[in-house]
């Protein structure tokens, strides 16, 4: 009989050894069982069972659909490597492994001898005992630098903690500068008396480096000057990994590229310079797109976009956005706006961007109608790929008539925000959260009042389970002004909730507040919470449900006043995935509330989750 047995190995071999996955095994197994039968042995069997499978070369060639004799063949005798990578993760070094091709060892039939039909492939697996470390060392190793705790004589000796602990060391020597550390000396063997492994590994530092010139390649129309300035690489300081990733995701967030590499020089540039080249694919220059949603009650909101990029060759982004809102909605009249924006990337600093906008916007509410235009610029900060800031200075002229007069608000606005995001992704996060605050001080001018508006946004998400997973999703909003009058604030700078974006089943901006001693209308407020929960399950692949619940307040001056009210709605949604993001379908109705600011079941259509 023919059989594969594992004897010493060398040290080469554990550091390249790949690491395994369960990601569709019980998808594979399902496909395969007709076709693939495993048996293992020993007393970590179902744990050893679990890793073979999710290695198996076999069940991945079926899983795709690939089951001619030529690619069972092939894959079975590929099965053995993969088997014993998986082994040497769980820390056995001593397995037998046999793969029977209808009966026949697949390592014994020779190539040209492959069989022309294949019935069933059989794989048997003794793991043997499981290996202890009697040795764990890299050395040196740079201050402040510790390797993963498992790694340390006595603990199972899994490979991928011997790859973990060796790129522990070449990490902490990297980050404070020496870009070359390399492996000197390794010395890994395995003891099958005692069923110990011992590993040496020896680390090489090299000398501590500094950033050297910055070469670029592959730019056409984007000026070389401007991306050394975005890129921001700090040289002739010492090397960081951290600085030459943040200097390749400076270049990334302009949007004016596809592509972007930054690779180390192999020599090093005496006497310790080591010069970095930036190779880089322009984006096309331009990009439209155009989006839609659907409410019931609401109407249909159109909304496109233009973006021109790398507008003057120095990574500028000019934009120019446009919307038509409410078309067809049943309780107010049409909205439409026009914005544009300039931005232009490492102004002051490789992580500021300076912009100029201008808007206009025609408001058709329930309560009033309004042009509004603005004027503004400002600076916006990334201290980090999930905390922003930004600060600005906007002029507005706002002209509202309302049933019984015509208004006139005029002011400059100072909106100071930071937002800070760990969402894994903003379309349809499964996990992270999302905080957003912004407090905006304005001065007003004639008989417009000066105050301060208040606004926060917070967002946060559970995930549960991997095949079928279920989220959690919540998220509360805030919003108040501070120092001026109701009607001495400009008109939409008021909150008002309803509608998609607050409470679903409730009517767009159905709910103000009445202030007859004011004002005789309904208005907004000056003061806004809301509440949203979600629970969204994975039905199928592509398919999900979503469950939800909505609770919005408004309040005249302040909360809980004699003139606040609050409203709710709850529904049921189907989310289909798409490559883009998920497509939206929600049912939504109005739940009791202080004040009945709707009825009837809406729906809404979308692409993204709600939140």
């Amino acid at each position: 009989m023919s059989f594969l047995r594992l004897r010493p190995i060398a040290g080469a071999a554990i550091l390249a050894l790949a690491g395994t996955g369960l990601s569709e095994l019980a998808l594979a197994e399902k496909a395969a069982d007709q076709i693939v039968r495993f048996g293992v042995t020993g007393p970590d069997a179902a744990e050893v069972d679990d890793a073979v499978r999710a290695a198996s070369s076999l069940l991945g060639t079926v899983r795709d659909g690939n089951t001619e004799p030529d690619d069972l063949y092939g894959a079975a005798r590929a099965e053995y490597a993969s088997i014993v990578n998986a082994l040497y993760a769980l820390g056995h070094y001593g397995p037998v492994v046999h793969v029977l091709i209808d009966g026949r060892e697949a390592a014994s039939i020779p190539p040209l001898e492959a069989p022309k039909r294949i019935g069933l492939v059989t794989v048997t697996v003794d793991p043997g005992p499981k290996f202890q470390f009697s040795d764990a060392v890299v050395a040196p190793l740079a201050p402040e630098t510790r390797l993963p705790e498992d790694f340390a004589r006595g603990k199972v000796a899994r490979s991928d903690l011997v790859r973990q602990a060796v790129q522990t060391g070449v990490d902490g020597w990297r980050d404070v500068g020496h870009a070359k550390t390399k492996v000197a000396s390794q010395r890994v063997i395995a003891n099958h008396d005692n069923s110990t492994l011992s590993a040496n590994v020896q680390l090489n530092p090299g000398p501590r480096l500094r950033f050297g010139t910055l070469t670029v390649k592959g730019n056409e129309r984007m000026r070389e000057r401007r991306i050394h300035k975005i890129a921001g690489l700090p040289e002739g300081e010492v090397y960081s990994p951290e600085d030459l990733r943040r200097s390749a995701e400076r270049l990334r967030r302009t949007g004016v590229f596809s592509s972007v590499t930054l690779t180390e020089a192999e020599a090093i540039r005496a006497p310790d310079y080591l010069d970095i080249t930036a190779t880089v694919v322009e984006e096309r220059r331009r990009r439209y797109s155009i989006g839609a949603e659907v409410s019931s009650l609401d109407g249909i909101d159109l909304t496109g976009s233009w973006l021109h990029r790398n507008l003057l060759g120095g990574g500028e982004r000019l934009r120019v956005d446009a919307e038509i809102g409410n078309i067809a909605a049943q309780s107010s009249g049409v909205d439409y706006g026009i914005g544009v924006q300039l931005d232009r990337p490492a102004t002051l600093t490789p992580d500021t961007t300076l912009s100029f906008k201008t808007a206009f916007a025609h408001l058709d509410d329930e309560d009033y109608i309004a042009d509004i235009v603005t004027l503004g610029a400002g600076f916006s900060h990334f201290f980090s790929e999930q905390l922003t800031a930004s600060v600005g200075l906007e002029f507005g002229y706002a002209k509202v008539d309302d049933f019984f007069d015509e208004y006139t608000y005029e002011y400059l606005n100072l909106p100071i925000g930071v937002t800070w995001d760990t969402r894994d992704t903003k379309l349809d996060a499964q996990k992270g959260f999302f905080l957003s605050t912004q407090v905006s001080p304005f001065q007003g001018f004639n008989d417009t009042d000066s105050g301060v508006r208040i606004t926060a946004d917070g967002r946060g998400y559970l995930t549960f389970g991997e095949e079928r997973p279920l989220t959690l999703a919540g998220r509360a909003q805030l919003g108040t002004i501070i120092g001026s009058t109701l009607l001495g604030t400009p008109r939409d700078f008021l909150f008002y909730s309803g509608g998609g974006g607050t409470v679903r089943g409730q009517p767009y901006q159905s709910l103000g507040v009445d202030y007859p001693e004011i004002y005789a209308e309904k208005i907004g407020g000056m003061a806004f919470g809301a509440l949203s929960g979600e629970v969204r399950a994975r039905v199928t692949e592509k398919i999900g449900v979503v469950g939800f619940l909505d609770l919005g307040y408004v309040g005249a001056m302040d909360f809980g006043g004699d003139y606040g009210n609050w409203h709710g709605g709850a529904g049921l949604g189907v989310r289909y995935a798409t490559g883009f993001g998920p497509i939206r379908f929600d049912v939504a109705a109005p739940i009791e509330g202080s004040v009945d600011t709707g009825e009837g079941v809406q729906f809404y259509i979308g692409i993204g989750q709600a939140f």
